[in-house]
């Protein structure tokens, strides 16, 4: 039997597959309704940014100056201010999570503040249990602080005692909010999920409906045939991931700086691995229940847990920071973040772009390997 390929058979079998991916609901819903749904849950479900923060305030000293301290406090959007009249009330209040910190301004808190050699302390105390926020906690406090003292200065026609002032700037990233970062690498994990999904029952769907020994009775060759399994589901997925730009940039606001053309190889190159580890899964397993899980398993979780996503890579153990590497998903995750944030780096989209090769011929290559044209 000839090895080349026939493209009126390789056309054939890719309408059929269009045909099916048409009939069937399932695929339509994995494609178009499963990416929106995850994005939005990314989007508004998940969020670094600690904005009004309960904290709690007690003022023990009760002065003018006092007060105009505490009503910066009130209007700074990160806290949700709540008054207490003891420390030991908001002791308690911190102690059932009611407040995150709260800050003492000391009695003799104006005194010091009128004496140019002194000092006038304020006590912040935070909750340690979740450092993140405690620590938000006190640089906030610290910045709103500083900031009052800057504006008393000038009201009072003084000189700021600040020899060096500190000017903070992100870069690519000037807004600070967390969904600039977190949507282009949830983009990673759903199409992820789509492209292992969609691939994975397609094989183990035709063992199950018995038409594999039809095709296998055809003159269809081995490449025919998985190319027929891969093309359709390629165009369902490119159309699935820019379905999901298109939603990140004009509903969710994240701006994108990179050239969609690079977006389009980048994205053909992941989805090319991500489909061929599908289809990998449901040509060994040849169940299309099994099959799913184990898409599931090996790749949802690596790609959440492994990819830089949300756990930074170099806080983890070396044996593990190791296995990243083996992960397609992390080459993605920075690819993504790459082009909405920077845009077009081209030392890092090409070694990405690199790795992501390397794996979908692995993947495609190892299930070619596995695909046999006997019954076993």
């Amino acid at each position: 039997m000839s090895s080349s390929i026939s493209f009126r058979r390789l056309s054939a079998l890719c309408r059929k597959e269009t045909l099916q991916i048409l009939r069937d609901p399932s695929s339509n819903i994995i494609a178009f309704v499963l990416p929106v749904l995850l994005l939005f849950i990314f989007g508004y479900g998940i969020n670094f940014d600690s904005k009004a923060v309960h904290i709690g305030l007690v003022l023990e000293d009760t002065s003018p100056e006092a007060r105009r301290f505490a009503n910066n406090l009130y209007g700074s959007p990160y806290f949700q201010v709540t008054t207490g009249l003891t420390r030991t009330e908001l002791e308690h209040a911190m102690s059932a999570g009611q407040v995150r910190g709260f800050v003492v301004v000391p009695t003799d808190f104006a005194e010091k503040l009128k004496r140019p050699m002194d000092s006038a302390p304020l006590q912040v105390i935070t909750d340690g249990a979740e450092p993140n926020t405690a620590t938000f906690v006190q640089n906030y406090v610290r910045g709103i602080w500083n900031g009052w003292l800057l504006q008393r200065a000038a009201e009072r026609g003084e000189m700021p005692t600040a020899e060096i002032g500190i000017e903070s700037r992100f870069w690519y990233n000037a807004s600070a909010e967390s969904r600039n970062y977190l949507i282009p690498g949830s983009i990673t994990i759903i199409m992820t999920v789509i492209g292992t999904l969609l691939t994975s029952l397609v094989v183990a769907r035709e063992w199950e409906r018995g038409t594999m020994e039809a095709l296998l009775a055809s003159p269809v060759t081995r490449t025919e045939l998985l190319l027929s399994k891969l093309l359709p589901y390629y165009a369902l997925g490119i159309v699935s991931l820019f379905l999901c730009v298109g939603v990140s940039v004009f509903i969710l606001k994240v701006p994108f700086r990179g050239s969609l053309l690079v977006l389009w190889g980048i994205g053909s190159l992941f989805l090319a691995s991500s489909l061929g580890m599908g289809l990998l899964l449901s040509t060994v397993l040849r169940n299309q229940f099994n099959a799913a899980q184990a898409a599931l398993n090996a790749a949802f979780l690596p790609a959440l847990m492994l990819s830089g996503f949300v756990y930074e890579i170099r806080s983890m153990p070396p044996l593990i920071q190791a296995t990243t590497y083996l992960i397609p998903a992390r080459y993605f995750v920075t690819a993504m973040q790459t082009l909405f944030q920077a845009g077009n780096v081209w030392p890092l989209l090409l070694s990405s772009g690199l790795f992501l090769l390397l794996a979908s011929v692995f993947f495609i290559g190892l299930t070619a390997l596995k695909t046999r044209r006997r019954l076993e």
